[in-house]
């Protein structure tokens, strides 16, 4: 068995599930300890970042980055499933509807809205997966969550008897892209629902740094498949980067709490990788900055030994002026 310790992205196709796309990368690398970092749909392609070996420790810090889509919604059907899968439930002969009034709705869906799961979803209510209940043809009340939407962009305008748009995306971990198709066309008064989707961005990961199983198999025989991990500190591009003083290095490793005073900024807060599958740099950006991070994730930061080495995630205790350990990744 390998022993790799990164994050690979992962193009995922059209048919697998998250756990398939895991089930078929552990076969490919030969290692069990694999997680990724945020479900996808089967019919949905695009970035799914997996997580490998000790990484897999920082799967809920990717989870919560903002994730970016392009979709294509269609106006004059609605299905049971929010999309083409599904059952078609209504329908009209003729969607009357201008392209400025689509982009105006659209400016008033951006911040933070209010999302009703959809049946067909992982949510668990009672205990048991909303999309379990939809097929045994029941229906329930589901609790509307806040979720937010940083950009949201027209990019398309398909006119006709079922005009169709595409859009862009940038939101918040558990926003629904059906639902929000939905309430795009519930906005204008008419049935909607979701075409495609293809997610374009995760934890500051762009599709085209991604790797294809095929890509994975030929890095595997060439002995290759390193160059294109992402360290785990790389990886956390949103969190803020220091340097711990040589004279409490130590400490550190000992999960001991840390005087402010014994840590300062880090230079460079966005490292490139090495290589991308195209032999270019990738350059992970802060994707999160200024954009709804919470609490607790403003209090986390990445700390490093006086020689440049990954310590781990602390967290800052401005009222005592410490920093605590909170996952400590021994060299």
């Amino acid at each position: 068995m390998n022993e790799f310790d990164g994050v690979l992205a992962i193009h995922k196709p059209a048919g697998f599930t998250s756990h398939d796309v895991v089930a078929k990368v552990r076969r490919l690398v030969s290692m069990k300890r694999i997680g990724h970092t945020g479900t996808l749909d089967p019919a949905v392609t695009g970035v799914l970042p997996l997580c490998l070996g000790r990484s897999t420790r920082i799967v809920e810090y990717l989870q919560e980055m903002p994730k970016e889509y392009v979709a294509v919604l269609r106006f004059g059907v609605a299905t049971d499933t929010e999309d083409m899968t599904g059952e078609i439930i209504e329908q009209v002969a003729k969607v009357e509807l201008e392209e400025e009034q689509v982009r105006d709705v659209l400016k008033g869906l951006t911040g933070i809205i209010s999302q009703v799961p959809p049946m067909y979803s992982a949510v668990k209510v009672d205990g048991k997966r909303l999309y379990e209940l939809a097929r045994e043809g029941k229906t329930v009340e589901r609790k509307a969550r806040e979720v937010q939407i940083h950009e949201l962009e027209m990019t398309g305008w398909v006119p006709g008897d079922h005009p169709e748009i595409s859009f862009r995306v940038l939101c918040s971990k558990g926003t629904y892209i059906r639902t929000l198709c939905v309430d795009i066309g519930r906005a204008l008064g008419v049935p909607s629902t979701m075409v495609q989707l293809i997610r374009t961005q995760s934890a500051g990961i762009t599709l085209d740094k991604c790797v294809t199983f095929e890509q994975i198999e030929q890095l595997m025989e060439q002995g290759a498949l390193e160059q294109y991990l992402i360290p785990p500190d790389q990886a956390m591009s949103a969190l803020p980067a220091y340097t711990v003083d040589a004279a409490v290095y130590k400490h550190t490793l000992q999960g001991k709490h840390i005087a402010m005073n014994h840590i300062a900024p880090r230079e460079s807060q966005s490292v490139p990788n090495e290589q991308s599958p195209q032999g270019e740099q990738t350059l992970f950006v802060d994707v999160s900055a200024d954009k709804g991070s919470t609490t607790t994730a403003e209090q986390l930061l990445k700390l490093y030994a006086p020689d440049g080495t990954f310590i781990g995630i602390f967290e800052r205790d401005d009222q005592a002026a410490k920093i605590v350990p909170v996952k400590v990744f021994l060299p």
